[in-house]
């Protein structure tokens, strides 16, 4: 049974925030965005789920699409849905964590990531 809503809806995105250890530092994963908005800055992986697609779904797809990496335990820890946070529309986005543990791991950025790059989280990127 099919059944639309009267009421406008948000769009659910889904990110990644990895992690790996680097000698003693904790580095984290960061794409350089390709396209609008944001063209050019600095982000987490991710992007928009899939009508029919689970959440981890995703989460695991958007990582690999952007950055080659796949095959991380991704754990669900936060929402994000400030009504602004987004300039193209409301924009609801549930963020999951993980922790690169193989040292053979190449990133390989594609899809909407022009770049993929580690950063100690103590020296971010604007």
């Amino acid at each position: 049974m099919s059944f639309i809503y009267e009421y406008p809806r948000p769009s659910v995105s889904a990110d990644a925030v990895i992690f790996r250890k680097k000698n003693d530092n904790i580095e984290i994963l960061l794409i350089r965005r390709s396209n609008p908005p944001f063209k050019d800055m600095w982000a987490l992986p991710g992007g928009f789920v899939d009508m029919d697609e689970s959440l981890d779904t995703a989460a695991a797809r958007e990582l690999k699409e952007e950055t080659g990496l796949d095959g991380i335990d991704l754990h669900q820890f936060h929402a994000y849905g400030a009504v602004d946070r987004d300039p193209r529309h409301r924009t609801i986005s549930i963020a999951y964590a993980g922790l690169l543990t193989r040292s053979d791991a190449r990133l390989m950025a594609a899809d909407d990531a022009a770049e993929a790059a580690w950063f100690d989280v103590n020296d971010l990127p604007e």
